[in-house]
């Protein structure tokens, strides 16, 4: 019984820490907030796209990207399509006429995001790249903003700063946007604080042709994969602000639901690629790779402890009767989502659930084994 309990506490504990501690406790350590002067060097950048039938989006993404190129800056645009079967090529084309700085590569046969970017960044010569995904909008400062921070030679990560945009007025997308607007501010606080952060989001974020690494096959987090092989070799990575972008948030649960599975895979392959990182000799960066992420991709695991010794302990408490019983109906939140329930009061645990039982699924296919990293992207509503 005393085993139970502290099992429940100490879990309760660390999904605090993760979610509410570390982040109070950044906000208290002393930072050095990051104000890098204009540059005008002269860099050539060439902007990454994986696209995989994305017609409703590539059209407005490329002009995003084609009208906001800044006068001293070389830009090339290469699109990988992972062939696609919809007008997403027939739309690049019609733009290749009207700029030869824009340049489609097909693929004959689903290859998943990772093999294209692969490819698309091989024998170039460009100074940087931009790796961004087909349903983000640049604006007037997103290209110059990315750039201005590379002046410091130790930086090999730039980071975007991806606003979410809901196109409903759902509870759900309402909490996901405060969810990763409150990531962000995460993000911006370990960048001021150490120069790291855990890790790029790959909407959008710029990083150094000398610091791009292939990504293993089958590797999905292909940004998080980026950012940690960079830390792994002392290099900085940093949020700037500045560098606007927007990005929808999908509309459905199950969509999100999805995307977070995937993400999950790609959590625990990079757990295992890079474990070395949570050494206490790693300092800065083992204290948030585990505060930040760790942490909460084993949320799950806690979640599940906590549900397993209440139910042993609620044989012996009403009170604790009642938490197994509450906990139990937060496991079918996402079919409650599923099928439109709508419970205002819980949506905020419902999410939390969520996010969690998408974890757990994706912890289960990475156990079996990952023999693909083909992705079906999610439903644009730009």
């Amino acid at each position: 019984m005393e085993v139970a309990w502290i099992s429940i506490i100490t879990s309760v504990l660390l999904i605090l820490y993760t979610y509410l501690f570390y982040p109070w406790l950044l906000q208290l350590l002393p930072k050095k907030k990051q104000n890098w002067a204009s540059s005008n060097h002269p860099y050539s950048i060439a902007v990454l796209i994986a696209a995989y039938n994305e017609e409703s989006v590539i059209h407005d993404k490329l002009i995003s990207v084609l009208n906001h190129i800044p006068k001293n800056i070389k830009l090339d645009i290469y699109v990988g399509s992972d062939a696609s079967t919809d007008k997403t090529d027939d739309l690049v084309k019609a733009l290749q006429e009207i700029h030869p700085n824009l340049f489609l590569e097909r693929f004959a046969g689903r290859t998943g995001k990772a093999s294209i970017i692969n490819a698309l960044a091989k024998n170039k010569k460009h100074d940087i790249f931009i790796l961004t995904d087909a349903n983000v909008l640049f604006t007037e400062n997103t290209i110059s903003e990315l750039v201005i921070p590379f002046q410091e030679s130790k930086i090999s990560i730039v980071c975007a700063n991806i606003v979410k945009i809901p196109k409903g007025k759902s509870s759900f997308e309402s909490i996901e946007k405060s969810y990763i607007d409150r990531e962000n501010r995460i993000k911006k606080m370990e960048s001021d604080l150490w120069r790291i952060v855990i890790g790029a989001e790959g909407g959008c974020y710029a990083i150094r042709n000398t610091s791009f690494r292939e990504v293993p096959h089958n590797f999905f987090m292909d940004d998080f994969f980026m950012t940690m092989q960079v830390l792994e070799r002392k290099q900085s990575v940093v949020f700037q602000e500045k560098a606007l972008c927007y990005e929808d948030i999908p509309i459905a649960p199950e969509e999100e639901f999805k995307r977070k599975k995937r993400i999950s895979i790609g959590n625990f392959q990079n757990l295992s690629r890079f474990k070395g990182l949570l050494l206490p000799n790693k300092g800065a960066i083992a204290i948030a790779f585990f505060s930040h992420k760790v942490l909460r991709w084993l949320s799950p695991f806690f979640l599940l402890c906590i549900l397993i010794c209440s139910g042993y302990l609620s044989q012996f408490n009403i009170a604790l009767l009642a938490f197994f019983c509450a906990q139990i109906i937060m496991l079918l939140s996402p079919w409650l989502s599923i099928l439109k329930i709508k419970i205002p009061i819980l949506s905020s645990f419902i999410h939390f659930y969520s996010m969690n039982i998408a974890l757990f699924v994706g912890f289960l296919q990475y156990v079996k084994g990952v023999k693909s990293n083909v992705w079906q992207p999610t439903s644009r509503v730009i």
